[in-house]
């Protein structure tokens, strides 16, 4: 397996290095930006999907303070390395770090006030993915979701044919999916100069 490909399910120690780099890499930049565009409360129940090394997760206990962060990954990889990042607030109990796939999320329905996907829509099935997590926010609950290329730039083709399984899905593509799963009000950031672009869906 290509080292890139661990952008997807990272494995082994290609997978540990790649995880490791997202976290103080460029990917750090893109979810500050993102998140800027959110209101938070400080006592939300959080779904961070494909939580990758847990920087994330971190970023958004900070956010909501008096909050819970449940981070999936569906890499075994992921999920270590982002327990590790994590430990305290796990040991506390404000946060749980699962091995899942989010075409079949284990959660009940209505659990979360907010469900967060950074950088990694591009490797889900959308359709059966997006309902999963409709199913699984509260009414009133938020799907954000934040992605480094919007589809429009030729950078975002170069990856696509790099890594194997990726979609890079534009504006168009991923509002028609969210609408399809249910959710009544979709609106859009970008950052037209880098082409970075995030979603705010609410149930």
């Amino acid at each position: 397996m290509g080292f890139f490909q661990n952008t997807c399910k990272p494995q082994g120690l290609g997978g540990k290095i790649m995880v490791a780099t997202m976290n103080i890499g460029g990917h750090s930049a893109l979810a500050k930006w993102g998140l800027s565009n959110l209101t938070l409360k400080d006592d939300l129940n959080i779904l961070e999907i494909g939580c990758g090394g847990g920087a994330n997760v971190k970023r958004l206990l900070k956010l909501c303070p008096d909050g819970m962060v449940t981070g999936v990954d569906y890499s075994e990889v992921s999920v270590n390395k982002s327990r590790k990042v994590n430990a305290k607030a796990v040991k506390a109990g404000r946060c749980d770090i699962r091995q899942e796939d989010v075409r079949r999320l284990s959660f009940a329905d209505n659990s979360f006030d907010l469900a967060t996907a950074f950088e990694t829509v591009y490797f889900w099935d959308i359709t059966a993915s997006f309902a999963q997590v409709y199913r699984v926010l509260k009414n009133g609950g938020r799907f954000f979701i934040c992605n480094e290329s919007d589809g429009e730039d030729a950078s975002g083709a170069k990856w696509e044919q790099k890594i194997d399984g990726m979609k890079i899905y534009k504006q168009s593509e991923i509002t028609a999916c969210l609408k399809q799963a249910g959710f009544l009000q979709v609106t859009v950031h970008r950052n037209q100069n880098k082409h970075w672009i995030c979603f705010i869906a609410e149930k």
